[in-house]
């Protein structure tokens, strides 16, 4: 299957896909009906399969299936990234292989974990892949799961390989922007993964956000983005300062488990994970109530009903 490049589009409000599960299964209707929500709310791009999508639990079959449908339903409308980075070069490059085959735009490809490499392995691993596969890569930089942080040597060596298209790291410093940018082709964009610096980041000169909180408040969420790139700062700032509760409880537990538990307020979506994680407690529930409650839009306590898809958010 081939499919447009969008290199060039790929920025903005990009949501972290949560992966619905019901009594165990995979729940390709739940799936679905999340995406084209999330499309009609006009968010700019879609990840599937990332730790917010509890990629390392799905199997093989689960795992085509969600990537086919996010294809299918974006209709090159938007980018279609895919989370193929696990802890091994070969796996990783099997599974960028197979989502290039699937028809995505990218991958998104975290630094090896667990085995905490040195930044020269980092740097082979990734340049294994460029050569090997043909989808763009953007490198997730994320140290609390991975134990390691890249060096600037290391971003300003990746930004010379060609394949590698981003970065997108995980912390809340924004002068990583001003730092990185110097010795960074134009071509090559920086990214965030962090709601709660987001906005700060864009405006810093980042290029956007692959975000948690985007599948509950899509629509506020890319408008934030959106604002922030466009100069519009005060009115970024006034969606950001609304948001600020909800990023913050989604950030009391692991993510899976706090952005499931808030959909299945919000969106009818069910909040099963799979071990290892598990549901949140009753304070993180308590606060993630509190925090979709200014967000609400009927009388019933809950968002749009998904099937009828009005979009306040």
């Amino acid at each position: 299957m081939s499919r447009p490049t969008f290199r060039r589009r790929i920025g903005g409000a990009i949501t972290a896909l949560v992966t619905p599960f019901r009594d165990g299964v995979f729940d390709s209707v739940d799936m679905m009906a999340h995406i084209e929500w999330q499309l009609l709310s006009g968010i700019d791009g879609l990840l599937v399969c990332s730790l917010t999508g509890e990629g390392p639990t799905l199997t093989e079959a689960e795992r085509i299936r969600a990537i086919e449908i996010c294809i299918e339903l974006s209709e090159d409308k938007v980018p279609v990234i895919v989370a193929t980075g696990t802890n091994d070069t070969k796996t990783t490059l099997e599974e960028t292989i197979q989502a290039q085959r699937l028809g995505a735009d990218a991958a998104f490809v975290t630094v090896p974990y667990y085995s905490k490499p040195t930044q020269k392995g980092i740097i082979h691993h990734f340049e294994q892949l460029a050569a090997q596969a043909e989808l763009p890569i953007i490198v997730h930089n994320q140290p609390s799961h991975t134990a390691i942080d890249l060096a600037p040597a290391t971003v300003a060596r990746l930004s010379e390989i060609r394949g590698i298209i981003g970065i997108a790291d995980s912390g809340c410093d924004i002068s990583r922007v001003d730092l990185w940018r110097p010795f960074l082709p134009e071509r090559f964009s920086l990214f965030t993964s962090n709601d709660a610096s987001a906005l700060g980041f864009t405006a810093a000169g980042g290029h956007g956000c692959f975000s948690n909180a985007a599948n509950i408040v899509p629509r506020l969420f890319q408008s934030m983005q959106h604002s922030a790139a466009g100069g519009n700062v005060g009115a970024a700032r006034s969606i950001d300062e609304r948001l600020q509760p909800l990023f913050g409880a989604l950030a009391r537990e692991n993510e899976p488990a706090t952005v499931k538990h808030a959909l299945s307020l919000a969106r009818d979506i069910e909040a099963e994970v799979r071990l290892p994680l598990v549901g949140v407690g009753t304070e993180t529930a308590a606060a993630i109530q509190a925090a979709i409650t200014p967000f609400q839009l009927d009388g019933s306590g809950r968002f749009a009903s998904r099937n009828t898809y009005r979009l306040g958010l």
